[in-house]
């Protein structure tokens, strides 16, 4: 009796641990399913809503046509409408939430900071340079080329600063990304203010704040393409990123190369970010709310956090950018101006929970 009271009492012990990891997968697949299936229907609704009145079906009936896979019942100006303007802008909000995301969780996971957003490395403060330098001499054509060049720059300072003469440390990192920041956020607020003026002025400031009113499908080539190449291989180094949570000592001792890896994420994450920046400017907190709130529902495991945050950053983005184009129709708010307003209330609700539970 004591031997089956003994085995009885080790099943009744051991279940809960058997049943934790696999409810947590299952949490993590139907949160997954459930945060692509409202992606697919917000890219959809989000398409329909504007001054002209087009239907949800047919949205779907006009791709499938552009895609030769049938007749759009649309007439060429509202097919146009769907395909030249509403869709191409819808999709890259959400490949640049979603990109914005997943570098915003990388960050924060390789500098232990969670404060840390995909702009740490003053990646936002570059690009903002070389596109007011093509903007205040009229060649907005070069706008996502420049922009992405001066991302570059910003990154490449950074990373010579912070690893110059010593190992690539969190702290240093950060420091040599709030230094190059400030110092290209200076020289771009000397460029408006010695040569900006009328409609460049206008234009300048509309990209500042973020804004998606000019993407067409070359910018959802260069946006999701980053995503493709940059972001999913991010996503597949969760187990790097959950090394790192324990310190370098405790990632070095799991069998993580400590320093070759931050280099190699940190690239990855700031050549992801410079892609976003180039096509949609500097849009705020997305990168800095989605993964907290990701980890909320379903823990700081990276290879479910990654993924996740990075569905979730595109819902976000894509209703951001419709409530932008239309709260004032006819006129339109930058994007970044919308994250802000909904960003940073979400931001203090997280913070007072993460207080509460602590």
């Amino acid at each position: 009796m004591s031997t089956v009271s003994a085995r009885a009492e080790t099943t009744r012990g051991t279940a809960p641990r058997m049943s934790g990891p696999s409810g947590a997968r299952a949490r993590v697949a139907v949160a997954g399913v459930l945060l692509s299936v409202a992606l697919v229907l917000s890219i959809g609704v989000a398409v329909t809503i504007g001054p002209a009145d087009i239907r949800f079906g047919e949205v779907w009936a006009s791709i499938a046509s552009n895609l030769g896979l049938g007749t759009s019942p649309l007439s060429p100006l509202r097919d146009g409408i769907v395909w030249e303007l509403r869709l191409p802008r819808v999709l890259t909000a959400a490949a640049v939430g979603a990109g914005l995301a997943i570098a915003g969780a990388v960050m924060q996971a390789i500098t232990r900071n969670s404060l840390a957003d995909p702009y740490l490395l003053g990646l936002s403060s570059g690009a903002s340079l070389g596109a007011v330098a093509v903007l205040v001499v009229g060649v907005s054509v070069l706008l996502p080329a420049a922009a992405f060049v001066g991302a570059l720059v910003a990154l490449a300072a950074t990373l010579l600063i912070a690893g110059a003469g010593a190992s690539l440390t969190p702290s240093r990192t950060i420091l040599a990304g709030i230094a190059v920041s400030s110092l290209f956020a200076a020289l771009t607020s000397f460029v408006i203010f010695w040569t900006a003026t009328g409609d460049s002025y206008r234009e300048i400031l509309s990209w500042l704040l973020g804004s998606l009113a000019g993407a067409r499908w070359p910018a959802v080539a260069i946006a999701f393409g980053a995503v493709l190449v940059i972001g999913v291989p991010l996503m597949v180094s969760g187990r790097a990123l959950d090394a790192f949570a324990f310190g370098d000592t405790s990632a070095a001792a799991l069998g993580v190369h400590v320093t070759r890896t931050r280099w190699v994420l940190l690239v990855g994450t700031a050549l992801l970010t410079g892609g976003m920046v180039a096509v949609s400017g500097s849009i705020g907190f997305v990168g800095l709310i989605l993964p907290h709130a990701v980890r909320l529902v379903v823990g700081a495991r990276h290879r479910a956090l990654l993924p996740l945050a990075a569905l979730s950053g595109a819902i976000f983005l894509v209703w951001c950018d419709t409530a932008a184009r239309t709260i004032f129709d006819p006129r339109e708010l930058p994007v970044g101006i919308i994250t802000a307003v909904v960003g940073a209330p979400v931001f203090v609700l997280l913070l007072m929970r993460s207080r509460s539970t602590a």
